[in-house]
């Protein structure tokens, strides 16, 4: 399913409509979303930009429709993102996959933290996912032409050594030690806030370049 439909539902909730009417300028700019292949948690976000509080208007899709304002990074507007997207989320993680094989990479993708903006006039997926051998893929992907413009893998373990709350605690060596650590760790709501803030930065050195 493309992107447009959870948009027309939106667009038929109350919260919806009661937003447009106190902030009528406001426009779409991001299509959030937590593809869970294994466990079936899927959180599907539409982000819209609000010029008159220089924030960011948050819809969650899934069971009741909720709405946060959440804090901008900087002061630079957003790119209005156009709804008719190409590619379907049920196909990302195939067009990942190929790529994926392509490249000699034989994991498995198990989860897929997926972020659909416009970025200098084009529709960019930015995706992280979780892949099987504990490993974190991360990659750029253009909406329209179905190209990977950028693909990368890293180790978890490598990944929480750096992490600030490891600084002070043996980080975890073995496989075992990364999935009880994981485990504590895995709730849909701090991935979504970890892609956010990562998503931000990347476009915060996009613009500088």
């Amino acid at each position: 399913m493309k992107i447009k439909p959870y948009f027309e539902k939106l667009e038929q909730a109350e919260i919806y409509k009661n937003f447009k009417i106190k902030y009528p300028d406001s426009f779409l700019i991001a299509g959030f979303f937590v593809l869970d292949i294994e466990g079936g948690n899927n959180v599907h976000q539409i982000d819209f930009y609000v010029p008159e509080e220089k924030k960011i208007a948050a819809f969650t899709l899934d069971g009741e429709i909720t709405l946060k304002l959440l804090e901008t990074m900087n002061d630079s507007v957003p790119e209005k993102l156009d709804i008719n997207t190409t590619i379907d989320l049920d196909a990302l993680q195939g067009v990942l996959t190929d790529e994926m094989r392509n490249r000699g990479m034989s994991e498995d993708v198990r989860k897929i933290i997926a972020v659909i903006q416009n970025i200098k006039g084009k529709r960019i997926w930015n995706l992280n996912c979780v892949l099987t051998g504990m490993e974190i893929l991360k990659s750029h992907v253009e909406d329209e032409s179905k190209t990977v413009l950028k693909i990368e893998k890293s180790s978890i373990i490598d990944i929480m050594k750096k992490m600030p709350s490891q600084k002070l605690m043996k980080a975890p060596e073995t496989k075992d030690e990364v999935k009880d650590e994981l485990q504590k760790l895995d709730k849909i709501e701090e991935e979504i806030e970890k892609a956010r803030a990562n998503l931000k930065e990347e476009l915060k050195e996009k613009k500088k370049n």
